[in-house]
């Protein structure tokens, strides 16, 4: 699998992501380093503990690094839910947090399978 390939499978926009960074090599840099950052797991276990500031810090942060990505599927999905929780409340959370997991796993997802495809 190759990077753009890789963007096909996870709904992402290979184009405008490396007309940003003008590089593959910094694409498949950062998109490399995806999977690692904390947000994801942050924003499951706040909205478990009924904590709406940080889960709303946690989505944010989420919609803004897949802006930054061109992950299009999850940041639009990250990004309803941030609004959603912009007021303090998880009452709509459950409405949203099921395509945002469901994005974040197919991005992950996608993401391993290419760096799998890089080792051999």
């Amino acid at each position: 699998m190759n990077l753009e390939e890789c963007y096909l499978k996870l709904g992402g926009d290979y184009a405008g992501v490396v007309g940003r960074l003008r590089s593959e090599r910094l694409v498949q840099k950062f998109l490399l380093k995806f999977p690692q950052d904390g947000s994801y797991r942050l924003l499951l276990k706040s909205v478990g503990e009924g904590n709406a500031a940080e889960a709303f810090r946690a989505a944010h942060t989420i919609k803004g690094m897949c802006q930054n990505l061109g992950f299009t599927a999850l940041e639009k999905s990250s990004s309803a839910l941030t609004e959603a929780l912009r007021g303090g409340s998880l009452a709509e959370c459950g409405k949203y947090l099921p395509a945002v997991r469901a994005d974040y796993e197919r991005t992950a997802g996608a993401i391993a399978e290419f760096e799998k495809s890089l080792q051999g």
